[in-house]
């Protein structure tokens, strides 16, 4: 029986995508903008004729999350991207000043290697296929091992679309042995110009140790703040809807909820509508030990449930139109169970007096387990709004609606993503939406408007055999004056002593 290393063989795959890579990077530099352009085009049609398919697989292959949101998200960057990107220049002149004579043109940074989820697999490969392509960069994709089917079937459809319009073997290039060794060789490879990891943690201190530059879209589930000049019934519905979209499997998902002690009432009266389940305190411990929560790393396989579905598993009934799982608390630390990025429809619910007190809440929570990923607040009160926007070390801040289609840009003017940077996490370089704007450098390019010698006023000063003026010949002197006197000063006071 022969005995296969699956290491060595995901290993020299990844050199071979890399390799092939790098001389796809060099056909792509003579592409102008309206080539990618065209090329962008083809290839979200071919992704968006498999985006309903996709999405049943990925659910079914990953068991996370609920197919439908997850063909939502995939439509979403097949349309809304694409059309986003129609009018962005990112190759070429992207600037040209004729006043004072300057120009930014963008230039492709090289290979991008790309790491992508388990939660979000399809829609987060097409767009990084998208924004790479149209930035003029190969790209070379490391899918989840638990996603590996569906991510497969994706990008062998893109590639074949992509050589049906010219694209360049190499251009797109996905491992489909998928082991740590072989991740790590796209990483480390010296063709690899940037890497972006979108939601795989175990891998974000290697990456970042790369040398390279990198994005990572990390850790989330951050804070709701429920101000009393809310509109409490569409604040309410925002927030159910958005962490029931995809079960809660969506980072930027809201996972606390913090409340005007003047509205809490309200607020909770309005939930009730909504469906949610507010646990007693037996009830919570059953579902932290379901989530494996005390051990400090919630399980993977509870993940994108529904709120019914982990009620029957944690031992305890709720009514079958049960939306999220809630519970009520006073205190934040690293002990609280529900402090963890969570990934599925349960809320932590807390009241505070007024809006100051939560504002201290909220900046607790962004530091704790979310890493300043996404702050979301609902309020009328402009003053307020810009209070949190100016001081919450957070990435993004969100006003008046729902965090999971806000953040992406669906139901906001934000950058349609499906990777949000975490640069206030400590890792990454960026906390943008990101886009193929972040792909590239910009060449500056400045003409001469000055002559150097009215810039450095040498027009009197001779380079040959050059003498320094009187002027600067007195300086000299002086200088030299001062520093004997202060010699001596210094000589006659250790004599003395």
């Amino acid at each position: 029986m022969s005995f296969i290393d699956k290491d060595l063989l995901s290993i020299q795959e990844a050199r071979i995508l890399m390799e092939s890579a790098r001389e796809a990077r060099e056909s792509m530099l003579t592409f102008p903008q309206e080539k990618l352009d065209s090329i962008v085009g083809i290839l979200a049609v071919a992704a968006k004729e498999m985006a309903e398919e996709l999405a049943i697989l990925s659910a079914e292959e990953t068991g996370y999350g609920r197919w439908q949101d997850k063909f939502v998200k995939n439509t979403f960057v097949c349309e809304t991207l694409k059309e986003q990107l129609e009018d962005l220049t990112c190759v070429g002149i992207l600037k040209e000043d004729f006043e004072k004579k300057t120009m930014d043109i963008g230039v492709p940074v090289g290979v991008i290697a790309a790491l992508t989820p388990a939660v979000s697999p399809v829609s987060t490969a097409i767009y990084n296929v998208l924004i790479a392509v149209k930035s003029g960069n190969p790209i070379v994709i490391a899918p989840h091992e638990r996603a590996k089917k569906v991510t497969g079937k994706l990008l062998s459809r893109m590639q074949e679309a992509g050589r049906s319009c010219g694209l360049p073997e190499g251009a797109i290039g996905y491992l489909k042995t998928i082991t740590e060794a072989g991740v790590l060789e796209l990483i480390y490879h010296p063709a690899a110009a940037m890497v972006i990891n979108t939601g795989v943690p175990e891998f974000c201190k290697k990456a970042a140790q790369s040398g390279k530059p990198y994005i990572y879209g990390g850790t989330g589930n951050g804070p709701v703040f429920i101000e009393r000049t809310a509109d409490v019934r569409q604040a309410v519905s925002d927030i159910i809807i958005s962490r029931t979209f995809d079960y809660g499997i969506v980072s930027a998902a809201e996972q606390y909820v913090v409340v005007d002690g003047v509205i809490a009432a309200e607020v909770k009266a309005e939930m009730l509508k909504n469906s949610a389940y507010f646990m007693d305190s037996q009830e919570e411990k059953m579902l932290i030990d379901l989530l494996c929560l005390e051990s400090g790393k919630a399980d993977t396989e509870i993940m994108g449930r529904p709120a019914v579905w982990l009620a029957k598993r944690a031992g305890f009934d709720v009514p079958d139109s049960t939306t999220v799982l809630v519970s009520e608390q006073k205190y934040i630390s690293e002990r609280n169970p529900f402090a963890k990025e969570l990934l599925c429809p349960v809320l932590a619910y807390y009241i505070e007096h007024d809006w100051m007190h939560a504002c201290e809440k909220c900046m607790s929570l962004l530091v704790n387990e979310s890493h300043g990923h996404t702050l979301v607040i609902h309020s009328r009160d402009e003053e307020v709004i810009r209070q949190f926007a100016l001081k919450k070390p957070v990435g993004r801040v969100l006003v008046n609606t729902p965090a999971t289609l806000g953040s992406m840009g669906a139901t906001t003017n934000l950058f349609p993503a499906m990777t949000l940077g975490s640069i206030t996490s400590g890792a990454g370089m960026t906390a943008d939406n990101v886009s193929p704007m972040n792909f590239i450098y910009t060449r500056k390019v400045g003409y001469g408007v000055r002559k150097a010698e009215e810039f450095l006023k040498l027009t009197d000063r001779s380079f040959n055999g050059y003498e320094p003026a009187s002027s600067e010949k007195n300086g000299v002197d002086e200088t030299k004056a001062l520093l004997k006197q202060i010699l001596e000063a210094l000589s006659k006071e250790l004599d003395e002593k």
